[in-house]
Formats: C-alpha cells, structure tokens, sequence
C-alpha cells in the first residue's frame, strides 16, 4: 500500500536535456568516438520529481521548456510517467553533457539557458502559486537575466514552511545575507563547497559543518538547514534536535543527480509525516543509491529500501 501524502511540486526555472556517453580517453586533438548517448530530463527540479516518482511518491513538476529540445524533453518526462506541467519560454531548453572516459572520470559541461525578462518572472510566479498545493522544491540554476531576488519574492509570495530550495550562484547568496523578516524557506539545502565557501574556511568535520548549519538557522536564513558532506552524509540543523547522518560505503559510478535524489527522497517523506530525522535517513540513501547508477540515472527504489538501513543517524542535540 502506498502511503498517504501531501501534494508536492517541484520547480525547474532552467531544465536541461542531458546527454550521458562514454570515451575511451578524453584528449584535446583528435576526434572522440563517445558510445550510444543516453538522454534524460534533467535539472533541479525535473530531477526531484523523477526521483519522487521512482519511490512511489508523486509530485507535479513545474518546468520552464522550450523549442525541439523543451519538446523532447517533455516526452521523456511523458515516458517516465512523471506529471508535468509546461510552462512556455521561447528559445530551445539548453542542454548538458556527462562524458564519462575508461578510468570512470567524469567531465560535466553544461550551457547556460535562454535569457529572461522581468515579464515572463512575475508571470512564473502567478503560474507557480497558482499550481500550489502543498509542499514546494524550488531546485537548480536560475536562467541568465532573472533576478536573484526571484526565490525570496517566491517564498513571500507562498509564505513559510512549504518551501525547500536546493539553488546556486547569486540566489544563494541572496538567500544568506539578506534573510527574510516574515516568510522564510522551510528548508535549505547546500552541499559542501557551496557551505564553505559561504563560511570563508573549511568545514572540515561535522561539528563544523553543524555550527555552520546552526548559525544559519539563528540568523533567520530557513527553519532548517541541511549541508550535504559527500560521502560522510548530511547534517541537518533547525530549531529543534539536530542530526548527522551518514552512508554506508558504495561503489561510486556517477555522482550526477546525487543531490536531487537526496532532496526528493527528503521531500516526499515530509509529505508523508515522516520527522525530519527519519527525512534525512531516507534523503541519505536515495543520495547513496543515485552514486552508484551510471551516467545521469537516479536512485533504484530497491536500493534506496536496503541502504536506508545501513545509514547510521546521530543526534547533534538542540
């Protein structure tokens, strides 16, 4: 039986068509004979949504698209049996590449999206609350000319604790030096480099990265904050218990789609009631499931069952 849950829709303001293949050796020079591409959906948002719906939740993807590739990746999402609603851009939804060689490197190369307007924010805008019912995942770039003050004019707009943001870039720092008075996120989620170099200095344990976190949280950033540490798991901070919680080891292939998978696992038990420990236990998993795929694939429902009891969940107190 699946459980009962809220609704959930995810946001992808800059999508991408992502291509994944594999090169012997990459080189500057000569041509690169890549193997049969695989292509899949991608971007922040899109890829919560295929990892909510690969364990059985649900969740409307809200997604900017636009020319052939926005209509091929549409249908992909359409195979995948993943709902979607379109927003129209005009311009072809960009696109990116993993380009994995025989001694499992990985080179990611990205392009940055069509530009926006003004009009076609505060029109996102409407069209996202308008879809809202329930919890909202405002995940991945912004496009190039939309205003770092979208995501915090999105949080207002739909008010506090409904919203968990996984952004980069300009948005990010918006979100951290100028933090909301009324409307805050629900949650913020980070990964290491990003934390760091919002701190100015290495976090190099937990403990470090939990003050971090902490001091976030005091500042009035999000109701909670969560630091993804690599392989040494995530720490999540908020107003009351704090906790660590760490993978067991797994054979890495490809570290795309990592972090998607972790938010979307995170969200949908949060949808289900789950407390926000249990949350991140279930959010380490799908983060340890999704290494262990090739290419750009998310995590294996089945692995995601078996590893969440092999992660190991510690208090951090209050």
């Amino acid at each position: 039986m699946v459980p009962d849950q809220q609704p959930i829709l995810t946001v992808t303001l800059n999508p991408a068509l992502d291509l994944s293949a594999r090169v012997s050796a990459m080189q500057a020079g000569p041509k690169l004979r890549l193997s049969a591409p695989v292509w899949e959906p991608g971007g922040g948002g899109v890829n919560v949504s295929r990892a909510i719906h690969a364990l059985s939740g649900s969740a409307l993807a809200w997604v900017a698209l636009g020319g052939a590739s926005g209509a091929r990746h549409l249908a992909l999402l359409h195979e995948q049996g993943v709902a979607t609603h379109v927003f129209d851009v005009t311009g072809d939804t960009r696109q990116s590449w993993a380009i994995t060689d025989d001694d499992d490197q990985q080179f990611r190369l990205q392009l940055p999206g069509e530009g926006w307007t003004d009009a076609m924010a505060a029109q996102a805008r409407i069209d996202i609350v308008a879809h809202t019912k329930g919890l909202v995942v405002l995940s991945g770039s912004q496009p190039p000319g939309l205003s770092a003050e979208f995501t915090q004019d999105l949080v207002k707009d739909l008010g506090t604790g409904r919203v968990i943001i996984d952004t980069s870039g300009p948005a990010l720092g918006r979100l951290i030096d100028h933090p909301l008075d009324r409307a805050r996120p629900f949650v913020l989620r980070l990964d290491q480099a990003e934390a760091e170099a919002l701190a100015r200095q290495s976090l190099a344990s937990v403990a470090d990265t939990h003050a971090f976190a902490k001091g976030l949280c005091a500042r009035g950033v999000a109701e909670h904050v969560c630091v993804a540490r690599g392989a040494d798991g995530s720490v999540l901070a908020g107003t009351g218990d704090d906790f660590h919680c760490r993978p067991p080891g797994v054979s890495v292939r490809s570290k795309v789609g990592a972090g998607d998978s972790f938010t979307g696992a995170f969200t949908l038990a949060l949808a289900r009631g789950t407390s926000p420990a249990e949350a991140l236990r279930l959010g380490t998993a799908a983060a340890a499931a999704a290494v262990m795929t090739p290419g750009t694939q998310l995590c294996r429902e089945q692995d995601v069952t078996r590893l969440t009891r092999e992660c190991t969940l510690h208090s951090m107190g209050a």
